[in-house]
């Protein structure tokens, strides 16, 4: 390749496998700039990108995509995989935003994903799968996947894990170890995979010993005894690694930042008859200090400034972000009961439970990626007289469904769930997002299910929430509340009643969460302009139902609208429609929310929200059409742009 600037000539991982080891350092270092370039102003996983940028190139100048498949854990660490892959272009100036890149890898996307991904502890088992297939269709294709040692803290991994041996014959799996998932690793593995680096190991004693043979007379003969001499010396020099009681070949710890150190190691592994483990030593946030110095905090970044790494600042008089909220009312919770704890699954800092570790570190856990342990430990906890407030985003709660349903609701115990991330996620896309959680919770028997349409509500749920002997959750938003001052008592909510905030005969709208405020905006518009009453319900509960108002509402009214962030198949608008089936009230339901399919990443909600015909004015406009046909009227309406429009007073 020519003189300058590499990284615009790469087109596709075979131009990085011409390049010469000089310019595939010059590489690493363009594409560390454009990593930090592009996520200054997108945000984005800077941190895990930063850190696998020596370990992606070495991949690809070893392994030959898409005939060899790569399957990344998580994937969130895939920005390098797509510069190399032929998408260093427009849409990754755009990633995460509207008519960019996934943050995530996705089949969709490019023949060179593999595997599409955005929750932790998949791949092994993902990529045990593809070799298994290989191997059934006689192929001789590699597969290999990349797991962070975080990822080995879920029990999918595990499971896979102890499934290698018996499965297949070849497969390749980088351990990439830089003690952090979000937050700094926890547990016995993660010490586990410490003692592994700081300990001498007998794969390079073995490597060693096997050069000096080779130069001694009758080396070569006890170089073809090969496994017995190699198992003694392992035996004799370290204890068997946990892989190799799997019968797996560990091979380690190799620095994931020496290119030539990290493709002598993968060619071996290439070239190897036998299932193996790379254990590769990273640094998350690698080629920027404040990454470096904040792994936490640039795992996951909003825009920053890409000299200092500070935020960029937001808007003056911003409202606190719901999670903190939520973290502040659990801390005042545990400080007037001694039996309420707070258990996270790897999340502190985007669950809010980072403040109950600062401030009672004694009343806090973190289990590590383990959803489905949170919350079995919770259920544990919770049958020797604790309450536990277990808080797992919405989309991650999804993969603790059984223990949901068979520990917790089936015994009745009193656990509180804070439910984060439910609604859009907007940038991160539809593995993040919480669309679901209503649906896969209101059909479980002994589940109180709510919403808050502010934080002070929210803080109000939380004090409810836990006077309530058996479980309850709690769903709300990701990012900013709604503003409204938090009270210093809170308010113990009756179960299952809503509350009336605008009276109404004909048309009744029950509304969800922060869509209370923009009900009574819709409200408004639709009495000026129809001049029908229209009421506003805020729902606060999506199991139960406030049964008797519905009823009384149901004698008057001719039209019953709900909004919800949710899907509407199995959502919030079905439960009202069979609660009015139910007693008998056969009344027309218009259900807004989203649609049964999944919802792409995007700029914001107000952009996602505006291509499914959700936003404000799209729902005006719909809903006065609709009320058009039940009042037998026909209303004119001004040309939209027009300043006179009454959508627009």
């Amino acid at each position: 390749m020519s003189e300058g600037p590499i990284l615009p000539g790469i087109r596709g991982p075979e131009d990085v496998r011409d390049l010469s080891p000089p310019q595939v350092e010059a590489l690493a270092g363009e594409i560390r700039e454009r990593l930090i370039e592009v996520t200054a102003v997108n945000g984005g996983h800077i941190g895990p990108n930063l850190g696998v940028v020596e370990l992606t190139l070495a991949l690809h100048r070893i392994f030959e995509t898409p005939r060899d498949q790569f399957v990344f854990d998580v994937s969130h660490q895939g920005y390098v995989h797509k510069l190399l892959t032929g998408r260093n272009d427009q849409a990754f100036d755009r990633i995460r935003k509207s008519g960019g890149y996934s943050g995530f890898l996705a089949r969709s996307e490019s023949e060179h994903d593999a595997y599409g991904a955005g929750h932790a502890g998949t791949a092994l088992s993902a990529a045990l799968g593809m070799a298994a297939a290989r191997d059934q269709q006689g192929g001789d294709n590699h597969v290999v996947a990349v797991v962070g040692d975080a990822g080995f803290t879920c029990g999918i991994t595990l499971e896979a894990l102890n499934n290698i041996s018996e499965a297949t014959g070849r497969l390749v799996v980088i351990l990439n170890d830089n003690e952090w998932s979000i937050d700094r690793n926890v547990g016995a593995l993660s010490r586990y995979f410490n003692e592994l680096i700081t300990t001498p190991f007998y794969n390079r004693i073995n490597d060693d010993l096997e050069s000096f043979l080779q130069k001694v007379p009758g080396g070569d003969a006890l170089i073809r005894l090969g496994s017995k001499w190699k198992r003694e010396t392992k035996d004799f020099l370290t204890s068997s690694s946990i892989f190799e009681n799997f019968g797996i070949r560990y091979i380690g710890p190799i620095d994931g930042h020496n290119l030539a150190e990290l493709e002598q190691y993968l060619a071996f592994a290439r070239n190897a008859p036998e299932p193996l483990v790379l254990h590769v030593i990273t640094q998350k946030g690698k080629g920027s200090e404040a990454a470096l110095a904040q792994p936490e905090k640039f795992h996951g970044i909003s825009p920053f400034d890409p000299k200092t790494g500070a935020p960029l600042p937001g808007k003056p008089g911003t409202p606190p972000k719901y999670q903190d909220v939520f973290g502040d009312a659990v801390v005042e919770a545990c400080r007037r009961r001694e039996d309420i704890v707070g258990i996270t699954a790897a999340m502190p800092s985007g669950t809010g439970l980072n403040k109950l570790r600062d401030q009672l570190p004694d009343r806090y856990y973190d289990v590590g990626i383990a959803e489905e342990h949170a919350v079995l430990f919770a259920a544990g906890m919770a049958t020797r007289g604790m309450h536990p407030v277990c808080a797992i985003y919405s989309t991650f709660l999804q993969r603790a469904y059984d223990p949901l349903v068979h520990d917790i609701c089936l015994q009745n115990l009193p656990v509180l769930f804070g439910m984060d991330r439910a609604g859009l996620s907007p940038n991160d896309g539809p593995t993040h997002h919480g669309l679901f959680d209503i649906a896969y919770l209101r059909c479980i028997p002994n589940t109180v299910v709510m919403q808050p349409a502010d934080e002070d509500e929210l803080a109000d749920m939380v004090h409810t929430g836990l006077q309530i002997d058996g479980p309850a959750f709690i769903r709300y938003p990701r990012g900013a509340a709604a503003g409204v001052p938090v009270k210093e008592e809170p308010t113990l909510l009756p179960v299952g009643r809503a509350e009336v905030r605008r009276e109404g005969r004909e048309v009744q709208i029950w509304a969800l969460g922060p869509l209370v405020a923009e009900a009574e905006i819709l409200a408004s518009r639709l009495a000026e302009v129809t001049g029908a009453s229209v009421g506003v319900v805020n729902a606060r509960f999506a199991k139960p139902l406030d049964r008797e108002l519905l009823a009384a509402q149901a004698t008057e009214a001719r039209l019953f609208v709900t909004l919800e962030d949710h899907v509407r198949t199995g959502g919030f608008g079905s439960a009202l429609l069979e609660t009015l089936a139910d007693a008998g009230a056969s009344r027309p339901v218009e259900r807004i929310g989203w649609p049964d399919r999944y919802i792409d990443h995007g700029d914001s909600d107000k952009v996602l929200r505006a291509a499914e015909g959700l936003d404000p004015e799209s729902l005006f406009l719909s809903l006065r059409t609709r009320l058009e046909a039940l009042l037998g009227v026909h209303l004119e309406v001004a040309d939209p742009a027009g300043d006179d429009c009454p959508v627009h007073r």
